[in-house]
C-alpha cells in the first residue's frame, strides 16, 4: 500500500528477534535453585521476525529521525491499547532513544535486547547468573533492488558489538578473583 502511494518501502528480516513482553529491554529466563525453568515471563527469542520499513520525513520527531521507519503489520503486543507498531525511527533504535513514542523500546529490544538468566530463590530474591549481549539482532536483512541477493542492514539498527577479549590466568589466580569479584569472566587454564 505504501509503495502504491509513492513511499519507498522494503521488507526487513531480523534473525534472532527478541520479543520483550514487559519492555524492560531484556529477555529474561528464570530458573529455580535446581535448574528447572520457571515460567515467570512470556519473553522469547524468535528465529526471525519480519517487518516493513518506509522512508519518512519526521516533522513530529525532528529531522535527526528522518529516514527509514519501522512499521510492523503483525504486532504481538498492544501499543496505546491497540495492536500496532511504529513508525519507529531506525535512527532512534540505533541511538538507543528508547524513551520515544511509536514503539521504539519494543523495536530496540527486538534487535538489541540482552538475554538474561536469573536464579530465583524461594524468598523472592533473584540473582543474575548469565547474560548474553549478542544473541539478538544477529543479521538484519532486506532484499536488494532488482536481484535476489540479501543486503545486510544491521548497521542501520545497531552499532557493531564490542569484541570479547580472551585472556588466560592460572587456576589459583582465577580462584582468588572469585573472592574479589564474582562478575569477572575468565578462562581458567
Amino acid at each position: 500500500v505504501l509503495r502504491s502511494l509513492g513511499i519507498p518501502t522494503r521488507v526487513i528480516t531480523n534473525f534472532n528477534s527478541a520479543h520483550d513482553t514487559n519492555i524492560n529491554l531484556s529477555i529474561d529466563k528464570y530458573i529455580d535453585v535446581s535448574g528447572k525453568t520457571l515460567h515467570l515471563t512470556e519473553d522469547s527469542v524468535w528465529n526471525f521476525h519480519v517487518w516493513n520499513e518506509s522512508w519518512f520525513i519526521r516533522r513530529d520527531l525532528g529531522s535527526f529521525y528522518d529516514g527509514w521507519q519501522v512499521l510492523d503489520a503483525t504486532p504481538q503486543e498492544r501499543s496505546k491499547g491497540i495492536y500496532q507498531c511504529g513508525p519507529a525511527s531506525t535512527r532512534a533504535i540505533k541511538e538507543g532513544d528508547v524513551n520515544m513514542d511509536y514503539d521504539s523500546p519494543f523495536v530496540f529490544a527486538a534487535v538489541n535486547a540482552d538475554c538474561v538468566t536469573w536464579k530465583q530463590y524461594s524468598n523472592k530474591r533473584k540473582e543474575r547468573i548469565y547474560s548474553d549481549t549478542r544473541k539478538t539482532g544477529k543479521c538484519i536483512s532486506t532484499k536488494a533492488v532488482g536481484t535476489n541477493t540479501r543486503v545486510d542492514v544491521t548497521d542501520n539498527y545497531k552499532y557493531p558489538e564490542v569484541k570479547e577479549i580472551s585472556f588466560k590466568i592460572s587456576y589459583s589466580q582465577y580462584k582468588n578473583t572469585l573472592m574479589d569479584d564474582r562478575k569477572i569472566l575468565v578462562t581458567a587454564m
